[in-house]
């Protein structure tokens, strides 16, 4: 008898590991590129004229942020934070994206979202996008290749800084858009295709990826990080005159489909119950669209926000993003707590019973509470806004400050064109101005001073949450990008207000 148990407790043993797996769901973060706030029907009933059936069934089966940011207004720095837990003014970029043939912008000794998960016994893989730099180097000789106008590295070329270094197992994609024809996958250039066929490639992979992964023991962690409906905007013969929009509605459309291609591959798997999918955007929508046209037909691409696309208006960084998770996130619910992409690490962690591991994460907070209607526990005081040109701006309740005098990017009236005797910052109540008309920098000049104070305090201390003592890349980071010197806010008088 006693031989007998203590075969079935061995047993149980080694089944304990594959139990503790089972509890682990499966993650699939889509990250669309260049999509609006207000593009997403769902989230802009009224003024969005162009049908995304997939990310409105994806809400009606789990949960609509309706407060949450990217890390930037531009695509480098939020991707750099959504795999990273930590804004990307850290780093040596300080404003603008990079244009690779240079090495990676995360430190090689930097965890991330994918290298935290495959400590946890997670298969990962990123379909698409990188656009955080790397090399191209001669297969032979190991010699990295320089740019060249209008000409990609050879096919057989090797990667060595890629995905494959930051954590994860499978990559098929690109590097950004203006290199979006050379393929590669894992570390090496595989093809070289145009353009138009990416969004397809990557739907197949993203899949395929799928499909190959249902049966396996592990559970996997999928980034799909599109290159889409960004520029060059080329919606394939199949979807081209869908939207009644032109391009940028078909590409949207066909940009949404991706969506439903994913699904239908969790589900014909009965992978669906077990995998927590979530879709956002890097930043808003960008002025290649046609914004004007768009809105001369009813379409808004950022629904009630003010910007788009590199501003520091919540045009260019309040971004949609939509959880779901049966059984877990309500069905058809929504959320109004300000959350940011670089919060994905944090969240993770604590869906797997982890701690962020040592030396990551510096900005990033779980809203897993979140997802059960409960109230986020955060030791970070607020969030922390940044556009193209490196214009910061501060996020705590429902005031935001604005470090600009006009977007801080591509909308008018930018920096150059605002009037010289318009105040230095902006203030805005985010619940009674959401489309931030009422500049109330000198009416509430106290309220101002605090949020200045805290985003000092966030910035020099190298972390905005509580933990170990961090530092930035750069010892020196300019708060003012418009201003020779930092003005004080009670300088200014009352009559130079907007």
């Amino acid at each position: 008898m006693n031989a007998r148990i203590l075969a079935i407790g061995a047993s149980l043993l080694l089944l304990l590991p594959a139990l503790a797996q089972a509890d682990k769901p499966n993650i699939v973060m889509i990250l669309c590129d260049d999509l609006g706030y207000g593009d997403v029907h769902c989230y802009n009933p009224e003024h969005g004229k162009i049908p995304t059936p997939n990310a409105d069934m994806l809400a009606s089966q789990g949960m609509m942020f309706t407060d949450a940011h990217s890390g930037s207004s531009v695509c480098t720095p939020t991707r750099y934070g959504l795999l990273t837990g930590r804004y990307s003014w850290r780093t040596k970029l300080q404003k603008g994206v990079v244009t690779g043939f240079s090495p990676c912008l995360i430190d090689e000794n930097r965890p991330t979202v994918a290298s935290f998960l495959k400590s946890q016994g997670y298969q990962t893989g990123i379909i698409g996008k990188w656009h955080l730099n790397f090399l191209y180097c001669d297969a032979k000789t190991g010699e990295p290749y320089s740019p060249k106008k209008g000409k990609s590295p050879p096919v057989g070329a090797k990667v060595p800084d890629g995905p494959l270094s930051r954590g994860f197992d499978y990559y098929h994609g690109f590097h950004h858009a203006r290199d979006m024809q050379t393929v590669i996958e894992n570390d090496t250039v595989i093809a070289h295709d145009p353009p138009i066929n990416m969004l397809p490639r990557l739907t197949g992979k993203a899949v395929e990826y799928i499909d190959n992964h249902a049966k396996d023991d592990k559970p996997f962690f999928l980034y799909v990080p599109l290159g889409s409906p960004h520029t060059p905007i080329l919606p394939t013969p199949q979807w081209q005159g869908k939207s009644g929009l032109g391009d940028y509605g078909d590409f949207v459309m066909q940009t949404d489909n991706v969506i439903g291609e994913v699904s239908k591959a969790l589900e014909r798997n009965r992978l669906s119950d077990n995998t927590l999918v979530i879709l956002s955007s890097d930043n808003g929508c960008s002025k290649a669209a046609g914004i004007p046209q768009l809105a001369a037909k009813g379409h808004l691409v950022s629904g009630p926000l003010r910007g788009s696309k590199a501003d520091i208006w919540d045009g260019g960084h309040r971004v949609p993003f939509i959880v779901r998770w049966p059984g877990k996130v309500e069905a058809g619910s929504s959320n109004d707590q300000l959350i940011c992409l670089v919060d994905l690490l944090a969240t993770v962690a604590e869906i797997v019973g982890h701690d962020v591991p040592e030396g990551a994460g510096e900005d990033s907070v779980s809203f897993l509470p979140a997802l059960s209607g409960k109230p986020i526990e955060s030791t970070r005081k607020g969030v922390i806004h940044h556009s193209i040109s490196g214009h910061f701006a501060y996020r705590l309740g429902p005031w935001k400050l604005a470090l600009a005098r006009g977007s801080g990017g591509w909308s008018s009236p930018n920096e150059n064109q605002v009037s010289k005797d318009a105040p230095v910052a902006q203030l805005y109540n985010m619940v009674e101005d959401l489309g931030e008309q009422d500049n109330q920098i000198f009416a509430r000049t106290e309220i101002a001073e605090r949020l200045l104070e805290q985003l000092k305090s966030d910035v020099n201390r190298g972390r905005s949450t509580e933990g170990p003592e961090a530092k930035n890349d750069l010892s020196d980071i300019d708060l003012w990008k418009s201003e020779k010197n930092n003005p004080k806010l009670k300088s200014h008088p009352a009559k130079a207000s907007q």
